[in-house]
């Protein structure tokens, strides 16, 4: 049987030892800068990969959405014809409403939009897409609203559909591209385990489980999946993401009116229309989570209301706030067990991530692990920061008042100072706040008690050689990069 080698067309080597190079080039290094560059084509390969996927994954559960909305104001376009069209579109948004156990969008692998927040749930954004399509019909000003509603809504839904095609095509050929070479990371083991079965008859029915047992030829092979030891990524109510999020004056006053209060609300509303925007839903659902890790609950859940008792009047349209407080006044009206179910379900969401973060903080307690802090390090390869005390008895002006400077630290800090290690001072620096440390750092950057010099590097010592061939290997790969011919 012939065998066929084209396989290992697919190879691709970073260190090949025939490989050409320029004179002028030392060859070591220009082999190590390839294997660097390969390295991060395909990473940032896999990444790409990774979020194009993730993607596909938000558009197809929001197409999902967009789809049962259309399909629910087609199937009540004939009732528009008699009744309010505003009534009936609320009441086809209503059975749209997905499950809220799935409202959550999947949480995105690591490294996926990093410097980005986490997205929104889908019921926000389709309350987004609704705000978009009122815009627009405000703008048009058609005869039909509801069927130019109806549209509307299906060219959003043809745009997502569009975008869906355009990612499909991109990650066939990411995967395409991936799929051409050979590394090591598709190398697999055949066999880690194997089933023995045990000879030794049982002589009880406790001991039949024994026969069953695995056995496994590695040791060290462990059943569980990779992925289950890696640490999950933050949640979508991560508190770092709430900080440049603030309601406005009348958004809180707004917060501050009691939830059974729809009298006043709706007048609150009718005096202030701006405030059924976005933002300041983002605000009073900030303040709620703030209120929850306080551990004032009544005030979460008043505010959680009141957030989306103004996500609803915005999603409903031009009519939206007479519509639902008309409809939410209304004895048994379906419209009230949809809207206190979402609030129900917000404020527990809000509640059980306000918990995991106190008890995080709680286990933190006075480590400092977590916190930020402010750390002393030489940035440029090859220095190291000294610490010169000014002596006391000196002369020269500049001395002197850098010497006042010192002696107006805290007795920890001038201790540590003293000692004129580095590993001390952040010591001292780890336990101050940010602002504190900040402000110390500048004193001694007056003072002339930091100053950036040359490394010396002991070459006759093993770590002295190691440190020095790594400073050569930098260097000859930033003069590789600098000049590449």
């Amino acid at each position: 049987m012939p065998l066929d080698y084209s396989k290992w067309d697919n190879l691709e080597l970073s260190d090949d030892s025939d490989i050409e190079v320029h004179p002028n080039v030392d060859k070591r290094s220009f082999i190590r800068a390839k294997q660097n560059q390969i390295h991060a084509e395909r990473q940032q390969r896999k990444l790409q990969i990774e979020t194009l996927k993730y993607e596909r994954q938000i558009n197809d559960d929001l197409m999902k959405r967009i789809s049962g909305l259309l399909n629910a104001l087609k199937s009540h376009a004939a009732e528009a014809e008699t009744r309010n069209p505003a009534e009936v579109a609320f009441q086809a948004v209503m059975e749209s409403a997905g499950n809220p156990e799935d409202d959550k969008p999947p949480t995105r692998p690591e490294g996926v939009h990093a410097q980005v927040e986490q997205p929104p749930s889908y019921t926000k954004m389709m309350a987004t897409l609704l705000d978009q399509v009122n815009k627009a019909l405000d703008e048009k000003k058609p005869e039909n609203r509801y069927t130019a509603m109806v549209d509307e809504i299906g060219d959003h839904l043809s745009k997502v559909q569009d975008l869906q095609k355009q990612l499909f095509v991109k990650l066939a050929e990411l995967e395409k591209e991936e799929s051409k070479k050979i590394t090591s990371e598709g190398i697999h083991t055949g066999f880690d385990s194997s089933f023995v079965a045990k000879s030794t008859p049982s002589t009880s029915g406790a001991n039949k489980t024994d026969e069953s047992k695995v056995e496994l030829l590695n040791p060290n092979f462990s059943t569980s999946k990779p992925d289950e030891t890696k640490t999950s990524p933050k949640t979508a109510t991560d508190e770092d993401d709430d900080g440049e999020i603030e309601a406005s004056a009348d958004g809180r006053k707004f917060a501050n009116i009691k939830a059974d209060n729809y009298r006043e609300s709706n007048s609150f509303i009718g005096a202030h229309p701006h405030i059924l925007s976005e933002k300041e839903t983002d605000g009073i659902l900030v303040m709620a989570f703030d209120a929850q890790l306080d551990g004032k609950e009544n005030f979460a859940r008043q505010c959680v209301h009141q957030a989306l008792l103004l996500q609803y009047c915005r999603a409903l349209g031009k009519d939206g706030v007479a519509m639902f407080f008309k409809r939410i006044t209304t004895k048994g009206h379906q419209a009230q067990a949809v809207f206190y179910k979402d609030v129900q379900d917000t404020y527990y969401r809000i509640k059980n991530r306000a918990a995991e973060i106190n008890a995080q903080r709680a286990a933190e307690g006075g480590s400092g692990e977590g916190v930020e802090q402010i750390q002393l390090h030489a940035v440029e390869p090859g220095t190291e920061i000294k610490i010169r005390i000014p002596p006391e008895n000196s002369e020269d002006e500049g001395e002197k008042k850098g010497r006042q400077i010192f002696e107006a630290f805290t007795p920890e800090m001038r201790k540590a100072l003293e000692t004129g290690s580095l590993d001390k001072v952040n010591e001292v620096f780890g336990k101050m706040k940010v602002e504190d440390a900040e402000e110390v750092v500048g004193l001694l950057s007056e003072a002339g008690i930091l100053s950036l010099e040359e490394q010396i590097i002991d070459a006759t010592t093993d770590e002295g050689k190691k440190h020095l061939k790594e400073m050569e290997e930098q260097a000859a790969l930033e003069s590789y990069a600098d000049d590449p011919e």
